[in-house]
């Protein structure tokens, strides 16, 4: 009998030692988030204030946001409103999934709701099966998936309004539309990679202290969506506008309700603030104009913007312009004047210039300067190489082009 417990003591031992050296990873883990958050506070000190030299104001908002009304969130209108108010957004563009019953895009938040911008829009599937981002919405966006990809586009268009590719992994006919823009970040797309079993103790050891920088631990670049915008410009020649989708819908937890729906207990993992804090787009418009819903359209249209994942710092102030001229992202410029292509940055990071898709120049600082090496499309990203993992090489901003002709 001695023997009997002695080896059962032995194995309860074995065992509790295997559940401690489990968990060494994820605790340190929480260690380098730690570190992360404070690396962040550390640059926040060392922020140079926006320059108003560019004659444009910068605005930060999110795009691809759903509420209750499609189906597929459980989000209030008055959880969506506090998210936006909470990380001091400008604008937020709805984009409800279509009910054939009803008008979501009618129905959902339109205008200036606690000093927020809200534009009424649509994400629609189409008969070609691509996934189309509708701003403003339609009234008959219920109806469109029967109908072709170019069909819908020339309906917004034809309305004043803009058309952005969603989700561009998940279908190539897009490419040959005439789309207005790509959503080449998807928030929800890279949650998509998640791995349960780890999140699940990432989540036991850091959601309590660092809930919003648990995105570190899978944020990876959206390679192949660069990359597909790149090749699409080359392949059309044209300008094509890229924006951040935050897919925000509010939906991802548990909760114990009553019989009449009250929650009782429970935990969201994705709430509005948290989508609203990873990624943004910024807009820029020129000083004077003021944030309207016009304003915010046509900036949109000309690629006055910029994708920012404010998570590792707020970008606000960052510009990508050409000197001595009002010409920004989204402008054309002609080579013969021997453009100097500018980037500002409220904090110093490593600048790499993009050119036709391929990185052929950085430069380090809160000012560079670059010189084309000929006519191309020329855009930038930028990197906080401050910043410690998990975050260690990830990018924080990406413009949009410079066209050089």
């Amino acid at each position: 009998m001695p023997a009997l417990q002695y080896m059962k003591r032995r194995i309860f031992i074995a065992i509790l030692a295997l559940i401690i050296i489990s968990q060494i990873p994820f605790a340190y883990r929480r260690y380098r988030l730690r570190r992360l958050q404070n690396t962040i506070q550390q640059l926040a000190n060392g922020r140079i204030s926006s320059s108003s030299a560019t004659g444009y104001v910068d605005y930060k908002g999110a795009i691809h946001v759903h509420s209750f009304l499609g189906g597929h969130s459980t989000g209030s209108f008055s959880e969506l409103i506090a998210g936006a108010k909470a990380n001091q957004l400008d604008f937020v563009i709805m984009t409800e999934h279509p009910q054939a019953e009803f008008d979501t895009s009618a129905m959902t938040l339109s205008g200036s709701h606690a000093g927020i911008l809200f534009i009424d829009g649509n994400e629609v599937a189409t008969a070609n099966g691509d996934r189309l981002l509708l701003i403003p919405g339609a009234s008959n966006a219920s109806t469109m998936n029967s109908q072709s990809t170019q069909q819908i586009i020339d309906q917004q268009k034809a309305s004043g309004g803009l058309v952005f590719a969603a989700y561009p992994s998940e279908s190539q006919n897009w490419q040959s539309t005439k789309v207005d823009g790509v959503e080449v970040y998807n928030l929800f797309t890279n949650a998509r990679a998640i791995n349960r079993f780890v999140t699940f103790f990432d989540g036991l050891w850091s959601y309590r202290a660092y809930p919003d920088l648990m995105f570190a631990n899978f944020f990876t670049r959206p390679a192949d969506n660069l990359n597909r915008w790149d090749q699409t410009i080359a392949n059309t020649n044209r300008k094509l506008v890229a924006i951040s989708g935050n897919d925000a819908h509010s939906n991802v937890g548990v909760s114990l309700n009553d019989s009449s729906g009250n929650q009782l207990i429970g935990i969201k993992l994705d709430p509005y603030e948290r989508s609203f804090r990873a990624v943004r787009t910024h807009v820029l418009i020129k000083q004077g104009q003021g944030l309207t819903r016009e304003s915010l359209i046509e900036a949109l249209s000309l690629g006055h913007c910029y994708i920012s994942f404010d998570l590792f710092s707020d970008a606000s102030g960052f510009n990508f312009t050409v000197a001595n001229s009002d010409k920004t992202m989204g402008d054309e410029v002609v080579l013969s004047t021997q453009p100097r292509l500018i980037v500002r940055m409220p904090l110093a990071s490593r600048v790499v210039l993009i050119k036709n898709g391929s990185a052929v120049d950085q430069k380090s600082g809160t000012t560079v300067e670059f010189s084309p090496d000929g006519a191309g499309v020329y855009r930038v990203e930028a990197y906080l190489d401050a910043l410690p993992a998990p975050a260690t090489g990830q990018p924080w901003i990406f413009s949009n082009p410079i066209y050089v002709k």
